[in-house]
């Protein structure tokens, strides 16, 4: 018989993961919001590095925040679903006379 599965074998919770890129998202979307009042303030080439920020940071942003997190430790996953098998043989089975006889 196969070795059983182990629980740590399971990944993230839906709704951790789900936690988890919309705090990434907001983290990068607060630093474009960071870019745009930069670049209304300032001038010269540091305008427009804030302002290139705050048109590009919304696409990665979102590649960041689908991104499988890095932080996170990969353990080896299960290659297959292992369940015990229930083996009757035909010698199990009585007949049963329905007269009692």
């Amino acid at each position: 018989m196969a070795t059983a599965q182990s629980v740590t074998n399971l990944e993230q919770s839906p709704e951790d993961e789900r936690k988890s890129r919309m705090i990434r998202y907001t983290v990068a979307m607060s630093l474009r919001v960071v870019c745009i009042v930069l670049g209304v303030y300032v001038s010269g080439w540091f305008m427009w590095v804030c302002f290139a920020g705050a048109i590009f940071l919304p696409y990665f942003a979102v590649v960041i925040a689908n991104a499988s997190g890095g932080s996170q430790t990969k353990t080896a996953k299960a290659t297959e679903v292992v369940a015990p098998q229930l083996r009757i043989e035909a010698t199990d089975f009585k007949i049963v006379d329905p007269e009692g006889k």
